[in-house]
């Protein structure tokens, strides 16, 4: 599937930024047998005075910015087309989530995509015996599930007990809160997931994203209805590989994903991330649109 999409981010400050500098994830990376980006670029306005544009350790395309002028408002735009490939219809064969360790250990390498690094507790996800329970009892019964098939169980039930309710976190809402609330936003979905697969001994990392959505019947596509999105990425040994997972949606990742980063949690992903010197509060608006290539906006 072909996709052209467009994001804004638009940030207001109460009172002028006298200096400025974040750090943007925003371009989707060309993934071998996933997708491959046509064309892709962000525009900021204003100008920042220092533009740096690199990939992060992870892989991610990340963009380095640094604003020396005062400005109260600043805008982060994307514009890209992108081929996204049909994800796998079912899950793969996989060993069960106790022998991972084995697996895991026989990988002597700290690269990027290496399972070591999405196993322990990471920067938003402290482990928590709340999801090591909860875990647990996601399982199905007996002891010959494989891990692929406990990344679905466990995906399945957050997706039965927490209720999408996007007034119900911000953006810094600890995982275990929103857990415990049992409603949030696709972020606190997938920092759960994340947080019981590790709990199971399953690597699991963040994944960011678009998502395409679907209007009603009879309604049409409207622009910037889409939204960034987020789900799981699991690995389940080293034949099965990479599992990518949909709790808000309850399904595997499909053509209608398309992966902007990959990290241990949201902190490593983050579409805009830095500092900045001002005073009193900001407001922020992103708006979306993924059209596929050939179905025209009304």
């Amino acid at each position: 599937m072909l996709y052209d999409i467009a994001l804004s981010i638009r940030q207001h400050y109460d009172a002028p930024v006298a200096a400025s500098r974040q750090t943007l994830r925003l371009l989707p990376p060309t993934l071998a047998g996933a997708q491959h980006v046509v064309a892709a670029a962000v525009d900021v306005s204003p100008g920042p005075a220092e533009r740096r544009d690199r990939r992060d350790f992870f892989g991610n395309m990340a963009t380095d910015l640094a604003f020396g002028g005062a400005h109260e408002e600043v805008v982060y735009s994307l514009a890209a087309r992108v081929r996204r490939e049909a994800g796998p219809a079912s899950l793969p064969g996989s060993p069960p989530a106790a022998a991972l360790a084995g697996d895991a250990a026989a990988i002597r390498s700290l690269a990027p995509d290496a399972p070591h690094h999405f196993l322990a507790a990471s920067p938003r996800l402290p482990e928590e015996p709340e999801f090591r329970d909860y875990a647990h009892a996601a399982l199905p019964p007996g002891a010959g599930a494989g891990a692929a098939e406990a990344v679905e169980a466990v995906g399945l039930a957050l997706n039965r007990d927490m209720a999408f309710d996007a007034g119900a976190t911000e953006v810094d809402t600890p995982a275990l809160e929103a857990f415990r609330r049992r409603r949030g936003v696709c972020q606190d979905f997938t920092h759960a997931m994340i947080a019981c697969l590790r709990a199971l001994g399953i690597p699991a990392g963040y994944v960011s994203g678009f998502l395409r959505t679907v209007p009603p019947p009879g309604r049409p596509r409207l622009q910037g209805a889409d939204a960034m999105h987020a789900w799981v990425r699991a690995w389940c040994g080293r034949d099965a590989g990479w599992v990518e997972y949909d709790p808000t949606n309850a399904c595997l990742a499909g053509d209608g994903h398309v992966t902007v980063a990959r990290g241990r949690d949201y902190s490593d992903v983050a579409p805009v991330k830095g500092v900045l010197r001002s005073a009193g509060s900001q407001t922020s608006r992103h708006e979306v649109t993924m059209t596929p290539v050939g179905e025209e906006l009304p």
